[in-house]
């Protein structure tokens, strides 16, 4: 079988999705839409897919799923009318920065039977996948603490601070994510600090650029996350999980892994600097699980109800940070 695919969305993003997909023996790339008509051919001639509208793409008949790539505000809208038109849907998180719409949305995918797939691509890192494994061989024992680092070079324009939802559903929300995947409990309490260190007119837009999050489990289970948008030595990106019998690691990753030695110390090659250059593994395989997913019918993961379980983190580490206390959250 051959899953065949529309692309919404030519941007960044879309451009990773549109080699992935073409880059499986499994899908092909049938079509691109973008509210900018050079975007999408230029996706077009690179991948040799047709350019046509939403709307074209929602009554295709050789199309059977699609890539949500657009403006996260339009997220929820195309999840709908893609369910409704039977298509199997890949949508880039969030499913929207509020809690109730995502829930209304979910709601319409389950009445018409949808297939959903959230992107919270750092499941499906090599580095993550095999901390997970080792957790489920049993080789740590039970987990009781997880650790997560997650710094970003530098933090993008304020244009895009103002519309991003800010960083708890923008940056954290992968880790929120990563933490649940983690722990294998839901958070049920949440305590988070947040400060402007990096750039004054992120303050001014009403974000923060620097925050650190606890998350307990109703077992006691701890996930401590810190973000920063500034990290001069390049993508900061590291997990710890320790457990009852010991603990598992997975370090920073660098385009070339080599060390050398000599009488000036040891040196090791910079950190990737780019998501998109750390994570290109990781978009193949979190496309090649939505393709097998759609093709053996198995369920699809992380799901709309991931998703929403991110979402409500975030959103209760916001309150945490306005509130300067605990938040208890149900998931």
């Amino acid at each position: 079988m051959t899953v065949r695919f529309g692309l919404l969305g030519a941007g960044r993003i879309g451009k990773v999705h549109a080699k992935a997909v073409s880059g499986d023996a499994h899908a092909r790339l049938v079509a691109v839409a973008d509210a900018f008509p050079a975007a999408a051919q230029a996706i077009a001639d690179s991948y040799g897919c047709e350019v046509r509208t939403i709307e074209a793409i929602e009554a295709a008949d050789d199309i059977d799923a699609v890539v949500i790539c657009t403006p996260t505000d339009t997220h929820a809208d195309l999840i709908e009318r893609f369910a409704r038109a039977g298509k199997a849907i890949f949508c880039e998180k969030p499913i929207d920065l509020d809690v109730g719409r995502v829930r209304d949305c979910l709601k319409t995918v389950a009445e018409t039977d949808g297939k959903l797939m959230v992107g919270f691509n750092r499941r499906f890192d090599p580095h993550f996948m095999a901390v997970r494994q080792a957790i489920d061989d049993g080789r740590i024992g039970d987990v009781e603490m997880v650790t997560i680092i997650s710094r970003d070079p530098g933090a993008p324009p304020v244009d895009y601070i103002k519309r991003s939802g800010g960083i708890f559903r923008d940056m954290t929300i992968h880790d929120f994510d990563m933490a649940r995947f983690l722990l294998g409990e839901e958070p049920t309490i949440v305590t988070a600090h947040a400060a402007v260190l990096v750039d004054p007119d992120i303050g001014t837009a009403g974000d923060y650029d620097s925050v650190s999050v606890i998350l307990e489990t109703a077992t006691g289970k701890q996930a401590i996350i810190s973000n920063s948008r500034r990290a001069t030595y390049g993508y900061d990106q590291r997990i710890e999980v320790h457990g009852s019998k010991g603990v598992v690691s997975a370090e920073n990753q660098r385009a070339v892994s080599i060390e050398i030695a000599n009488g000036e110390g040891y040196t090791r090659p910079p950190l990737h600097d780019f998501f998109m250059t750390r994570y290109t593994q990781a978009y193949a395989n979190e496309i090649a699980s939505f393709i097998s997913a759609i093709e053996t019918g198995t369920p699809i993961t992380p799901s709309g109800a991931d998703g929403l379980a991110a979402l409500a983190l975030a959103e209760a580490a916001l309150r945490s940070v306005k509130e300067k206390r605990q938040i208890a959250v149900e998931i």
